[in-house]
Order: structure tokens, then sequence, then C-alpha cells
């Protein structure tokens, strides 16, 4: 594999109203997902040493939550993000494949 050192970065935001606070931390996992699909599409995979960011504060004239959820992608091209599930420093984290041969699942 091609040495993934000094390749640029891209940032992936999401920003949104959620009005029920009760799942707030349940959609913080969702919209999370959301953005790494988001990333594989465009050949991109998620950066695991670079925290991803997710603020919220209350806003009174929408009874809600404003949040901001951003993540830090590395590009290793469309057909290689299939099988990466993500970049840990220059580590390449692979994906795990399921003894079915029909879905694939995350490296714990």
């Amino acid at each position: 594999m091609e040495s993934i050192h000094h390749k640029p970065l891209k940032l992936y935001n999401l920003e949104g109203n959620i009005y029920d606070d009760s799942i707030l931390w349940r959609l913080r996992i969702e919209y999370a997902d959301l953005l790494i699909a988001e990333m594989r599409f465009a050949g991109y995979v998620p950066r695991l040493d670079i925290d991803e960011d997710f603020t919220i504060e209350y806003n009174e004239n929408i009874k809600g939550f404003k949040f901001k959820l951003s993540m830090y992608g590395i590009h290793v091209g469309k057909r290689k993000s299939e099988w990466i599930f993500g970049i840990d420093g220059t580590l390449v984290i692979p994906m795990h494949q399921s003894k079915s041969n029909e879905s694939w699942q995350e490296v714990a």
C-alpha cells in the first residue's frame, strides 16, 4: 500500500438543531456515522487519532440545542475506503469481514 504520510486532511462537519435533549447523544452517534458514510463515498476514511468535535449550545429562541459535529478524514481512494476502517497515525486499521462474507463489521 502506498504511504499515507503527509496526505492532506479534509474537514467534514455537520450543523443543525436538536429539539429533544433525551436523544442528543444517540443523534451524535448517528450523525458521526453519517459523516463517515459521506467520507467513504468521496474516497476518504476517518483519522482515528484526531478526536471528533461535538459542541452543543442551548438556544432559547428555538427551545432546543444548536449543534456542530466536526471530523477529519484522509484520502485513500474510493475502492480502498471500502475496506479501511480508519487511519490511526500511520497505521491503517482494516475492516473485519464477518464469517458470512455478506457484511462488513468494524474491528473493535
